[in-house]
């Protein structure tokens, strides 16, 4: 028998971005928990600011029996001269029952001890006390706090539980707070709680109240009135999808307003206005003609029937925000960068100042510049040095999310070189899964410059990720560095380059680096493994090549015929396992007894004689031998009793399997 579940916890307004990053595990949690107790059933799951709501259409109103089966020790163990043994009382105290209790059964073609215990399924009402609190405590927000007496602590202090089986109400005390059947209505409307009897009068009295409690029709509401306010405008509201789920979380009955500003403001970068709209007020910026308008849009959670004093509150509020942005910016302007305050900036206690940061940057960016070729010593001098200047800024000190960005405008009203000013601009970039990479050569040598610095500084100081810790965020910087070198075409060996770039800071175990970055080069290709794994060891370390190889052989591997054509290299791999192929390995034609291996061996050479235009026209050639190797292994006996002739027809193969490598190590993929 079944009848359905309403489960709502109270809770005061929930902080969004905590809630948020907890919330894909919410609705698995609850049925994680549910499943523990052999109560799990279908469920939606809703949430507001102020309440999680599951809704079970049909909830099992007891358990189903537990119904255990326990084997024990065969009977000619278990019993000798027709007395139990430590085996067969071992296992009744196990079961919890007296000997007399066991009996046996077969498994398989033995004769056992066998116990059958049944649980009795408890009726699932007098367990949702139980059950809520062990869910509650599951949850992980990060930070949490403690209420009155409570020992146990929560996101948010819990206000309410309401919690019905069918008609009737689930008693128990969780968080000190008692359950109950009644709920509340949106604080606009009351502070007052309403009782309800059923799981169709709470959906119902909570749409009466102003509480659109699906968080997917908030969401839609939200988007439905922001078109019709871009049509009533003729504006454009930018749509943030973070920023949208924030404001989603936040709300119960959410209204979207249209404000404004002075047009004095977008005097402003645009990215100052922006930033202060969705960072401290969580408004959404507004376009008009494809340029910033001094509008917004605030996303209101109130009932009412005239907004005016909600707007003017909101446009009260960004007005004082953006001035003390005016007046920052203004300053900024009138000091100019300067990037000798940056040396009374700690960066690192061990590593000196923010300006010592750009020192080593400089060394790097004049290593990589020799390297390519790219632009002028003075011109990469000047933006390494003013990279960062713009940390001593009053908008940075403000807005540290604008870092880069200040610099490139502060840059730009100087008059400086606009290679320079971009590059400033770029430096942090890539800077997230699906960022942008700089946007040229110049601006991604100082982005590299950065980057590789602090691989190399904090390795050379031991601050090495381990595990999932990883503070200082060198993962991402030695991904924002493959993902730039592959982008731009930079020739970059991570054993060569780093080896030398590394005479610039304290020893450390440099090999220990080029591991990270193999490592990091496994996570970076979405594809089958062992074909990263055979590229890097077939000794490759340049990441461009390890690119361009990886490409070519993925391309071979996806073709529909690769399954044959491997096999037969892998006998390959498999014959020359005793082979020292580093040494060099020489072919006496004399020896070449059979035609089977003088067709190879002519094969081979006239594919290794060949000009190759890309790593797939040789891997085609080299799996084009196919044919001939198959012949050699059907037809030529390697193991001859000559130990010259054997040698030399090892060679052969060595010789085949050494010419993939160059590409990737045949042995190391599976398929």
């Amino acid at each position: 028998m079944s009848k359905s579940l309403l489960v709502e916890i109270g809770v005061e307004e929930l902080p969004a971005i905590p809630f948020l990053k907890e919330l894909p595990n919410i609705p698995k949690k609850w049925e994680k928990t549910l499943k523990e107790y052999g109560l799990d059933s279908s469920f939606e799951f809703f949430y507001t600011p102020r309440r999680l709501i599951f809704s079970h259409d049909s909830f099992k109103e007891v358990q189903d029996d537990l119904v255990e089966e326990l084997y024990g020790a065969p009977v000619e163990i278990a019993f000798k001269d027709n007395k139990p043994t430590p085996a067969a009382l071992g296992f009744a105290k196990k079961c919890g029952v007296d000997i007399s209790d066991i009996t046996t059964s077969k498994k398989g073609t033995k004769e056992v001890l066998y116990y059958k215990r049944v649980t009795k399924g408890q009726d699932s009402i007098k367990l949702l006390g139980e059950i809520i609190e062990k869910f509650l405590d599951s949850l992980h927000f990060g930070k949490s706090m403690r209420w009155g007496t409570q020992k146990k602590s929560f996101i948010r202090p819990i206000r309410w539980i309401g919690a019905m089986l069918g008609s009737e109400v689930a008693q128990f005390e969780i968080f000190g707070v008692k359950s109950s059947n009644y709920t509340y209505p949106h604080r606009t409307i009351s502070y007052d709680p309403i009782s309800y009897t059923s799981k169709d009068e709470f959906f119902d009295i909570l749409d009466r109240s102003n509480v659109i409690y699906s968080q997917e029709e908030r969401k839609n509401k939200i988007l439905k009135e922001f078109k019709a306010l871009e049509s009533k405008n003729t504006i454009m509201i930018e749509l943030d999808e973070e920023l949208l789920a924030e404001v989603v979380a936040i709300t119960e009955y959410p209204t979207p307003l249209l404000g404004e500003f002075d047009e004095e403001f977008l005097k402003l970068p645009p990215e100052v206005i922006i930033t202060s709209m969705k960072e401290h007020q969580r408004y959404f910026p507004v376009f008009k003609e494809d340029k910033l308008s001094n509008h917004f849009i605030v996303v209101s959670n109130a009932v009412t029937d005239d907004f005016s004093e909600v707007i003017e509150g909101n446009q009260k509020v960004l007005k004082a925000r953006l001035s003390d942005a005016m007046f920052f910016y203004e300053n900024d302007l009138k000091n100019g960068l300067n990037p000798e305050p940056l040396k009374n900036v700690t960066y690192m206690n061990e590593l000196g100042s923010v300006y010592d940061k750009e020192l080593r940057e400089l060394v790097i960016a004049n290593y990589l510049n020799s390297k390519y070729s790219i632009e002028d010593e003075e011109l990469v001098k000047e933006a390494v040095l003013y990279s960062k200047a713009d940390l001593v800024t009053d908008m940075v000190y403000e807005f540290t999310e604008l870092q880069g960005l200040m610099g490139y405008y502060y840059a730009k009203a100087k008059n400086r070189d606009e290679k320079v000013c971009l590059a400033i601009k770029e430096q942090y970039l890539p800077d997230g899964e699906e960022s942008e990479l700089p946007s040229s050569d110049f601006s991604a040598l100082v982005a590299l410059a950065y980057k590789l610095d602090s691989l190399l500084a904090l390795f050379s100081i031991g601050k090495v990720p381990t595990g999932t810790k990883d503070p200082f965020a060198l993962r991402r910087a030695t991904l924002g560095i493959i993902k730039i070198v592959l982008d731009r075409g930079f020739e970059f060996d991570i054993s060569h380059d780093l080896k030398e770039l590394s005479k610039g800071y304290n020893e450390f175990d440099i090999k220990l680096l080029e591991e990270f970055f193999i490592e990091r080069l496994l996570s970076y290709y979405p594809i089958n493994k062992s074909l990263v794994k055979s590229v890097l060891d077939s000794g490759e370390r340049n990441l461009l090549q390890i690119d361009k190889k990886l490409k070519a052989l993925e391309s071979i591997v996806s073709q529909s015929d690769f399954k044959e054509k491997f096999s037969t290299f892998k006998r390959v791999a498999n014959i020359i396992k005793d082979v020292d192929i580093e040494k060099e390995l020489n072919i006496d034609e004399e020896l070449l007894k059979e035609d089977a291996e003088k067709t190879l061996y002519s094969a081979f050479k006239e594919v290794e004689g060949k000009e190759y235009d890309s790593y797939e026209e040789k891997l085609e050639s080299l799996f084009g031998l196919k044919a001939d190797i198959d012949n050699f292994f059907d037809f030529v006996m390697v193991n001859d009793k000559d130990e010259k002739i054997k040698e030399n027809r090892k060679n052969l193969i060595g010789l085949i399997y050494k010419s993939f490598k160059s590409i990737a190590d045949i042995k190391e993929i599976s398929i």
